[in-house]
């Protein structure tokens, strides 16, 4: 994979962290509960939901990338100035990001501990989101500091499988990228939705 400025990396996905963070403040955040739980059809989740399964990410992924950190911290690591993927950071995060045209790139089956629950409080999974955003921006500044290629995190597939820190935030702002347009997807219908059930 080619290499790319690792401060340019972080600055960019904090960039897209930030823009995230205000969209579903203040645009999602806007909405109304039913339109936010509406599923755009049987089977589909609903703008909610998709955010309550990237809450769940969260929760795994965001204490394991501070512990890293605070490692790296600890034994005084010093940024490299070029970034390379590995093969299965560059695919797992490929994988996830939206075309260029806004289509996702192909249907995938979550994995049983992130499936969201049926009908989320609307309210809680929006503040716990934006909490995990501001938490994100805060981490990707503190990873300008230390080698983000050098120290791992375990995915939540499995404790052997292991990304650089460079491409667990490459992985998850793209996972985030893909599912917060799923979300915009599901409110796009969802007011035909509420009108004929109204």
């Amino acid at each position: 994979m080619p290499a790319i400025n690792s401060i340019e990396l972080l600055q960019g996905l904090r960039k897209q962290t930030v823009a995230t963070q205000y969209k579903v403040e203040n645009y999602f955040g806007g909405k109304t509960a039913a339109l936010l739980q509406q599923s755009p059809m049987p089977g589909k989740w609903s703008a909610v939901q998709c955010l309550e399964h990237l809450n769940t990410y969260g929760r795994y992924y965001l204490p394991q990338l501070e512990q890293v950190i605070a490692t790296a911290e600890k034994q005084h690591s010093r940024p490299e100035r070029l970034f390379r993927s590995s093969w299965l950071g560059a695919r797992f995060t490929r994988l996830m990001q939206p075309k260029e045209d806004g289509q996702l790139r192909s249907r995938m089956k979550s994995p049983k501990g992130h499936l969201p629950s049926i009908q989320p409080d609307v309210a809680a999974v929006i503040q716990e989101f934006v909490q995990q955003q501001e938490l994100t921006e805060s981490l990707l500044q503190r990873a300008e500091k230390i080698n983000i290629r050098q120290y791992k995190v375990p995915t939540s597939l499995s404790r052997f499988i292991k990304l650089s820190v460079g491409d667990t935030f490459g992985f998850l702002v793209a996972h985030i990228q893909r599912h917060i347009l799923q979300a915009e997807m599901a409110m796009a219908v969802g007011p035909q939705l509420v009108a004929q059930n109204a």
